[in-house]
């Protein structure tokens, strides 16, 4: 998926694109890849691979749930930032909150969110077992992606979601 597909795709989910954004996931891209480089975040690394298989895959979210309408959100076991950094980019008034337990990555998602400069993002560098025990019933939406099995996730996640909120595995 080049660049003009993935433009296309999301506004057929209703995701429109201003330049900032688009320049902040180009920024995201080529970061990516030249962190990947000497510090192995992804074996995705190609532009298209990561449109389709990054991007495009964590924003496909909304066909679950409105994000126009959430508060805070938290992504669990979230590597490279995915779904977490591009639903950030893409949706700024949410608070976001990114778990990892691996500091090479929370080091890699640290520099990115200097690099762009986004507010209200928590780059958290811990078990998410440990962290849950501390945040229950503290987000809107709770996210997870190729982390675990569904079992497992769910005794995870499910505590740090509000009532009425959202657990949405991807």
């Amino acid at each position: 998926m080049n660049v003009e597909e993935f433009i296309k795709a999301l506004n057929e989910l209703n995701i429109f694109l201003d330049d900032n954004k688009l320049s902040n996931l180009n920024t995201y891209k080529e970061y990516l890849k030249e962190y990947n480089s000497h510090t192995n975040l992804t074996t995705i690394t190609e532009d298209e691979d990561i449109y389709l298989k990054h991007f495009y895959d964590s924003l496909t979210i909304v066909k679950a749930i409105d994000l126009n309408e959430v508060s805070s959100l938290i992504d669990v076991g979230t590597g490279a930032g995915f779904p977490g950094m591009v639903l950030k980019i893409v949706f700024p008034h949410l608070n976001v909150t990114l778990i990892d337990s691996n500091n090479k990555k929370t080091t890699f998602l640290s520099n990115l969110k200097d690099k762009l400069k986004l507010d209200n993002l928590t780059i958290v560098n811990e078990r998410s077992e440990d962290y849950a025990h501390k945040h229950i019933d503290e987000y809107d939406v709770v996210t997870s992606r190729a982390v675990a099995n569904l079992r497992v996730l769910t005794e995870l996640c499910l505590p740090m979601v509000k009532v009425g909120g959202k657990f949405i595995p991807l």
